[in-house]
């Protein structure tokens, strides 16, 4: 339902026409400078689609083989290019089947615009063939929605939508459209949205609040700083960079954040959550200030919150107020996007290092890769790791493939052993955790990146969830490489049932089709692999391709992916094993 009011821009010189609104839909998308659309036709979208077919030349349509593909290549889209992602369906079961992915896109703040059909106004609540109220669906898991029933109003709604889905925090917007409202005529004009009553996507930054958080840092003797998407998002990765080379400040991340500074940067002491690095979960509960950018102090990231960090000074740097004292409460909240803020603090924050701080982190690495690191990428057992094949795409890909990944333990394996040097490297699904994620959203980072390598590495268990995307893949030849790490059980969950559910195994063994068929089915090029001595030339042989590629790695059943935080405990509980 709509709850904010545009305030009309200035006029610009467009000479109006008569046109459908299903065509003005069309050029309501062009003029937002979109050229690739993810969906699936039916019913009350067809008048768009039509459309669609005259401008095939301006702009691409993928046929997913889902709707929630559509969604989730969208995301990938979205999250690799920096631009909106844009998805369409019609009403009923195709609406209903984007909720997934929206859901997915407003946590982890990833913009994108969704245009469903709907059918026409006079039948609206009648309970017609394919109607849903998916306005009334979607408001709990998207950033705005708007249900359109006059052609007048596409015009200003679409130019809405995607300055919504694009300002401040980032997020899904959805927008449905009648029936009618695309056969009838309008008068179309079209003026990009800039602003919007009551809705203010930009805190403007407090200098006050800026300067007291730098008196902290140049006073603090364990300064550390905890950074996520904010960051990326707020194209802040230089400013974050530079205040930690300047103030000498070790620096981790959430899986979200990953990417934002190289891995190999000395003051990248690693990642933070449940199955994040020994010393940058244990010493968040040592350090005398901690500066939290661009993250929202998530359950995952923060254990249990009785315990977290309570003897330092917390600092949050946040563009959503409504993050600020949510979960943590802030001794100083600094307002913005991260790239202004981040850049009005440096002037006031002292040169420093902090070396035996530092020195502490890497204690902490080294007992770490003792206990679990070694025996993860360097392994003495007969079966494969996870950890080793991730070691080996680092490898062959020389740290700058964009890796995209599921959910389950090979995310988590991927999240700690993956390399890069590039931002917006490092995609997955992080707050709301989507099997089936992975693969169409590789396909829309490669079309959203097309000059970089894609590596989708997915659990045998979230593949089989949209493995129909294959199909994608070989229509369009888009030459995403996709690595299954198959041990035949939900992983995860196995896991979890050995650690806490005295290794009562329900429903988490998988019998597995064979893989490499399914993939030759759709004419790509497929390999299994389960002995260590294949694993290298496999892994460069399919990065070395220049076409889609897959390659499953059957690696150890039973392996569990340490460090590891139980649910609710803090994180000085950590377990290496």
């Amino acid at each position: 339902m709509e709850t904010l009011n545009a305030q009309k821009p200035t006029k610009n010189n467009n000479v109006a026409m008569k046109i459908t609104g299903a065509e003005a839909i069309i050029h309501c998308l062009l003029a937002e400078g979109v050229d690739l659309i993810y969906g699936y036709p039916g019913g009350a979208i067809m008048p768009v689609y039509d459309e669609l077919y005259k401008f095939q030349d301006k702009l691409t349509h993928i046929l997913t083989r889902h709707e929630q593909g559509a969604t989730h290549a969208a995301q990938g889209y979205a999250r690799v290019s920096g631009r909106v992602g844009v998805a369409m369906a019609t009403s009923g079961p195709g609406a209903t089947n984007l909720v997934t992915g929206l859901a997915d896109a407003q946590i982890d703040s990833t913009p994108m615009v969704c245009i469903t059909g709907q059918v026409p106004r006079h039948l609206l609540g009648s309970d017609a063939f394919q109607e849903t109220d998916i306005v009334g669906i979607s408001t709990p898991v998207t950033k705005w929605n708007y249900q359109i029933t006059k052609a007048s109003e596409i015009p200003e709604i679409i130019a809405k939508a995607f300055y919504i889905a694009k300002s401040g925090r980032p997020g899904p917007v959805l927008v449905d459209i009648t029936k009618n409202a695309q056969f009838d005529e309008l008068d179309f004009t079209y003026e990009k949205c800039t602003k919007v009553r009551s809705y203010n996507p930009v805190p403007k930054p407090d200098m006050e609040s800026i300067k007291a958080a730098a008196e902290l840092i140049n006073n603090a003797k364990k300064p550390y700083i905890v950074w996520g998407q904010g960051v990326i998002l707020g194209k802040a990765e230089k400013e974050l960079k530079a205040l930690i080379e300047k103030a000498g400040i070790p620096a981790a991340w959430t899986i979200m954040g990953e990417s934002a500074i190289p891995t190999s940067h000395p003051l990248n002491v690693g990642m933070v959550g449940m199955h994040g690095n020994y010393g940058p979960n244990v010493l968040t509960n040592e350090c005398d200030l901690l500066l939290a950018i661009g993250m929202r102090f998530d359950d995952r990231v923060t254990g249990s919150l009785d315990t977290y960090a309570k003897q330092a000074n917390v600092v949050h740097f946040e563009i959503d107020p409504a993050e600020i004292n949510k979960n943590v409460k802030a001794d100083i909240a600094v307002l913005g996007n991260a790239k202004d803020t981040l850049a009005a603090l440096l002037p006031f924050v002292k040169e420093n290092s902090h070396d035996a701080w530092h020195k502490e982190f890497d204690k902490k690495y080294e007992e770490e890769f003792k206990t679990v690191i070694e025996n993860d990428i360097h392994p003495t057992k007969p079966r494969l790791t996870m950890g080793e094949v991730v070691e080996e795409i680092n490898i062959a890909a020389k740290n700058k493939a964009v890796i995209v990944t599921d959910v389950g333990q090979h995310q988590m394996i991927a999240c700690r052993y993956a390399k890069f040097e590039q931002s917006k490297s490092n995609i997955t699904s992080g707050g709301l955790g989507t099997m089936g994620f992975a693969l169409p959203a590789a396909i829309g980072a490669k079309q959203g990146a097309p000059e970089r390598e894609v590596v989708a590495i997915i659990g045998d268990g979230g593949y089989q969830m949209t493995i129909q995307e294959l199909g994608v893949i070989f229509q369009h030849q888009i030459p995403v490489k996709i690595v299954v790490l198959n041990n035949d059980h939900l992983g995860m969950v196995r896991q979890w049932q050995e650690l806490f559910f005295d290794k009562r195994y329900a429903s988490t063994v998988m019998v597995n089709p064979d893989f490499v068929k399914i993939a030759e089915g759709y004419h790509i090029e497929a390999k299994s692999v389960s002995k260590r001595e294949d694993l290298k030339s496999a892994v460069e042989e399919m990065i070395s391709s220049n076409k889609p590629y897959f390659l499953e790695v059957k690696v150890e059943k039973e392996d569990n992916v340490f460090p590891m935080i139980p649910s609710g405990a803090s994180v000085s509980d950590i377990r290496l094993k």
